[in-house]
C-alpha cells in the first residue's frame, strides 16, 4: 500500500497516528489509557467527517487520483472467481493499460451468485514500475480494440459486461495517433450501443474525456462518492481556458465533475458511497460496497430482454442534456 497523504486529510492522519502509539504503549506496558484513546478516537470520527463533509471539487479529483484506491484488479480479486485474463486485439497489439478477461461471481447465497461475466477496465499502478507498465491506465487504441474484441464475444456468448474506469484520458501520443486512436474510442461507442446484454459501467476513480466513454456506454452508470467524471481534465481546460494548469481548482469547480454533479445532471445512475476517509483509507469496505450495488443492477438488468436493453441504452444516452420547451 502507499501511504500518500493528501495535505488536507493530514490532521485526521496524525490522530490516527497518535492513536495507534498509545495502543502500543496499552499493550507493552500494561498502561491503562483506554479513556484516551476513546477520547482521540471520537476527536478523530467527527475531524474526519467534518473534512470529508466539505471537500471542493478539487479535493475530491485529488482523492480520485490516489494510489491507494482500489484499481480494477483489486475488484476482480475481490468480487470474483475463476478469472482469466485474456489479451490482444488480434491485430498485432496488446495493451496493459486496459485489463481484461471473465469470471464468475463470487458466490453469497444472492441470485447473482456464479454468474459468468465478461470484466474490463483501465489499470493504474502503485509505483513507477507498475505505473510504466500499465502507461499510467492511458489507453492505446490497442486496448480499446482489445476492450471491444471480448465486449462482442461476451455479446456472442450472453454474458453480461461490466467496465471499471479509471484513467485522465486516452493516450495522446505520436504512436496512439498514427494507429487511430480516434477511430478506436468512436468504434467502441458505436458497437457498445448495439450490444445485446447487460453492461454496467462503474467510474472508480478519474473518468476521463473519450478515454473513459470508451468504456462507459453502458445500461447503468455508477460513480464512487469521490471519483470524478469529465470531458476534461481540471489541468487540461485550465490550460486551454487560462493558459495555466495551475488554475485547475478552478477549473474543477466550473466543470461539474464530482459523483454529486453527475448525479444531479442525470449523468449517472447512482453514487457509490465510500466508507469515511475514502476508498483509499477503506478499501475492503469500498469493495464490498461495490460489489453489493453491482449485483442489485446486473439482477435487474438481466431480467430485461436483449432488445429493451439496447433500447433502453439508446434511450438513456439520447435524453442526456436534452431541453424540453414549453
Amino acid at each position: 500500500m502507499v501511504d500518500v497523504v493528501l495535505d488536507f486529510e493530514r490532521p485526521v492522519v496524525e490522530l490516527q497516528k497518535r492513536i495507534e502509539q498509545l495502543k502500543e504503549l496499552h499493550q507493552s506496558d500494561g498502561v491503562d489509557l483506554s479513556a484516551s484513546i476513546q477520547a482521540l478516537e471520537d476527536q478523530a470520527e467527527k475531524l474526519q467527517e467534518r473534512i470529508f463533509a466539505q471537500l471542493s471539487p478539487w479535493q475530491r479529483t485529488l482523492i480520485a487520483r490516489h494510489p491507494g484506491r482500489p484499481f480494477t484488479l483489486d475488484y476482480v480479486h475481490a468480487l470474483f472467481t475463476e478469472w482469466t485474463e485474456l489479451h490482444g486485439d488480434r491485430a498485432g497489439f496488446d495493451d496493459n493499460a486496459i485489463i481484461a478477461g471473465m469470471a464468475r461471481f463470487r458466490t453469497l447465497g444472492l441470485p447473482c451468485d456464479g454468474m459468468p461475466i465478461m470484466v474490463m477496465g483501465h489499470q493504474k499502478g502503485r509505483n513507477t514500475r507498475e505505473n510504466l507498465k500499465h502507461n499510467f491506465g492511458m489507453a492505446r487504441p490497442d486496448g480499446y480494440r482489445k476492450a471491444l474484441r471480448l465486449m462482442k464475444l461476451a455479446d456472442r456468448f450472453n454474458m453480461p459486461i461490466l467496465t471499471f474506469i479509471d484513467t485522465p484520458g486516452a493516450y495522446p501520443g505520436l504512436d496512439a495517433e498514427e494507429r487511430g486512436q480516434a477511430e478506436a474510442i468512436a468504434r467502441n461507442i458505436l458497437e457498445m450501443a448495439r450490444l445485446r446484454v447487460p453492461i454496467v459501467a462503474v467510474v472508480a476513480g478519474e473518468g476521463g474525456s473519450g478515454g473513459a466513454l470508451a468504456l462507459g456506454v453502458a445500461n447503468r452508470v455508477l460513480m464512487l462518492e469521490n471519483s470524478v467524471y469529465s470531458v476534461i481534465s481540471p489541468e487540461g481546460c485550465a490550460a486551454i481556458l487560462w493558459r495555466d494548469r495551475a488554475e485547475g481548482p478552478r477549473a474543477a469547480q466550473a466543470l461539474k465533475i464530482t459523483a454529486k454533479d453527475c448525479l444531479d445532471l442525470e449523468v449517472v445512475d447512482e453514487v457509490v458511497p465510500e466508507p469515511g476517509g475514502g476508498a483509499h483509507r477503506g478499501r475492503k469496505e469500498a469493495l464490498a460496497a461495490v460489489g453489493d450495488v453491482l449485483r442489485r443492477h446486473f439482477a435487474e438488468l438481466t431480467a430485461m430482454s436483449p432488445q429493451e436493453l439496447v433500447d433502453q441504452r439508446y434511450d438513456r444516452f439520447r435524453n442526456l442534456g436534452a431541453v424540453t420547451e414549453v
